[in-house]
């Protein structure tokens, strides 16, 4: 009994094991050793650990690849400095309003889009984006190319200062670049502008591209070789290229005036933002990452602006937004008394909706079709505005001519 009590040989089977370790022979099968075991664990924990660094290591290269496809413009952040004093203070705290330039440059991979001028500035598309503090609506308003407005003393790239002048909007790009348009668009609408994002073609092209096209509607076969396109009359998707050619194209679609361009322009911009939100790209990585990766490359921003960091945190402020208060409109506009082909502000419609974006206070927007009277005109000459009842109380909301991201242009 006294030799049963005592601790068990090492090389003996246990009770318990005894019957299953003998072999099919009647022999005794080799048991798993505790050091085995072991060993096993130790490699598959460095396999994790491998796996997890490697992960790691490839999101950091990630990471720093489209945080360094961002350009960074500082020298419009020091001209903007230096006036400082005339720029209109932010009103409302957590608003933003964000100014994006489509860069109309024939130079480098732009060149066979048009002539190069020694590569010139030019300012082809100008939004402003207005994100409201609650980020629950964004109002994107057009500024027409041709719209004449006061443009204040600019320094150009050669180091020497233009005069103020009354001239065509888009003139304020090729004089003194960013730091001018933006100057500009705060004296015209005393809006306070917080960043700026300057696009080129070719990245507007990759983006299309990235979310795998987008689709519109045509009532007409479209056949413009200015613009680099040739397309077939009703519902079809457009790759990065056809997509640019249907922004850009002036004369060969509708009536061939500027206000129907940019019409065009909002309305393609509304189906990319529906595209994106509809396919889930904001939460799906390996989605998000093309995306991400031709908008970067295609972007030169503010100092504020200009990390992966500081994008990320612009985008998850809006993911929410549903797309039926991502709105487009373009600023009130009419025939030049003094030239048909350049524009002028209807008032006071614009003083108006400038005023709206300032204080971060509602407009809706609604198809030009609905803003007619029963005489089949529009109420005031172009982007008449209309009052309607405000939800949150009885003053007005005022409606203009436009549209949003949920519409679908293929049902109107």
């Amino acid at each position: 009994m006294s030799e049963s009590a005592g601790p068990p040989d090492d090389s003996d089977d246990s009770a318990a094991g005894e019957g299953k370790s003998q072999a099919g022979d009647g022999s005794a099968a080799p048991k798993p050793l505790a050091g085995h075991r072991n060993h096993w664990l130790r490699w598959t924990a460095l396999g994790v650990s491998f796996v997890v660094l490697a992960s790691a290591g490839a999101a950091w290269w990630l990471y720093r690849k489209l945080d360094g496809n961002i350009r960074t413009d500082t020298s419009a952040a020091a001209e903007l400095k230096t006036y400082e004093r005339e720029r209109p203070a932010s009103v409302v705290h957590d608003a933003e309003n964000i100014l994006l330039i489509g860069s109309d440059s024939r130079a480098g991979d732009n060149r066979k889009y048009g002539r190069d001028d020694g590569g010139s500035q030019r300012s082809d598309t100008t939004i402003l984006l207005h994100l409201a503090a609650d980020r629950k609506s964004v109002t994107a308003m057009s500024l027409p190319r041709d719209l004449m407005v006061e443009i204040p003393a600019c320094h150009k790239a050669d180091g020497t200062t233009t005069k103020e002048q009354f001239a065509q909007f888009n003139w304020a790009f090729e004089f003194g670049g960013t730091a001018c348009t933006i100057r500009t668009v705060e004296t015209l609408t005393g809006v306070r502008i917080d960043h700026q994002m300057v696009v080129d073609f070719n990245g507007f092209k990759d983006m299309v591209d990235a979310v795998n096209g987008v689709e519109v509607c045509l009532k007409k076969p479209v056949d413009d070789a200015d613009a680099h396109l040739k397309l077939s009359a009703g519902r079809q998707k457009l790759n990065g290229e056809q997509a640019l050619g249907y922004v850009r194209a002036r004369k060969s679609i509708g009536n061939g005036s500027d206000t129907e361009r940019m019409d065009r322009q909002q309305q393609f911009l509304g189906a990319l933002v529906n595209k994106v939100q509809s396919n889930g790209v904001l939460l799906n990585p390996t989605r998000l990452y093309p995306v991400l990766d031709a908008a970067t490359k295609a972007l030169t921003t503010d100092p504020g602006l200009d990390s992966l960091k500081d994008l990320y945190e612009l985008v998850r402020g809006l993911r929410d937004v549903p797309t039926d208060k991502v709105q487009f409109l373009t600023v009130p506009r009419q025939p030049y008394a003094v030239d048909p082909n350049r524009d002028e502000l209807v008032q006071p419609d614009a003083k108006r909706l400038f005023k709206r974006l300032r204080e971060d206070t509602p407009v809706a927007v609604v198809p030009e079709d609905q803003l007619k009277g029963d005489d089949g005109k529009n109420n005031r000459e172009n982007n008449a505005a209309t009052d309607t009842p405000d939800a949150a109380g009885p003053s007005p909301t005022p409606t203009y001519s436009g549209n949003n991201a949920a519409a679908d242009l293929c049902k109107r």
